[in-house]
């Protein structure tokens, strides 16, 4: 399980988070006295996405993903967030949540337990999606030569 504590780790939940939630979290930190500074305004780009095939494990360029990213400068932290897609609020959000937690406010355990909440709760609906899937499962058979 990913730990919200670890910077990388974060990045992840709070990419993979939806967007509601992150932005409920950023808005429940927004107090009106703690100042939010943007770094880098939200901004959708492309992404070179790399993957390894599976047979001789060699790195490939898959094609180009839209993300938005954005970092922001919180409680004296610097946050930064990327998500997919085109999703501006999102990627503030999840900047404002990732500097929120690295400062160690007074919302990082709640917040913290909401992203691993947000991702057991999407561990479990692919868990049971991959479950139903497996029923249409179709077994080839080669035809090479066995020795």
């Amino acid at each position: 399980m990913a730990d919200p504590h670890d910077r990388s780790d974060r990045f992840e939940l709070i990419a993979a988070c939806d967007g509601h939630t992150l932005v409920g979290l950023a808005e429940d930190l927004l107090d009106g006295e703690t100042p939010v500074r943007i770094l880098q305004e939200p901004k959708p780009q492309l992404l070179m996405q790399q993957v390894r095939e599976p047979v001789e494990r060699r790195p490939f360029n898959q094609g180009e993903v839209l993300v938005t990213a954005a970092e922001v400068e919180f409680d004296d932290e610097r946050g930064f967030a990327m998500v997919a897609g085109k999703a501006e609020s999102k990627a503030v959000s999840g900047a404002i949540v990732d500097a929120a937690v690295a400062a160690d406010h007074d919302a990082s355990g709640r917040i913290c337990e909401t992203l691993s909440s947000a991702a057991a709760s999407r561990a479990d609906a692919r868990r049971r999606q991959w479950n139903e899937s497996r029923a249409t499962t179709v077994e080839f058979e080669t035809m090479e030569d066995e020795e």
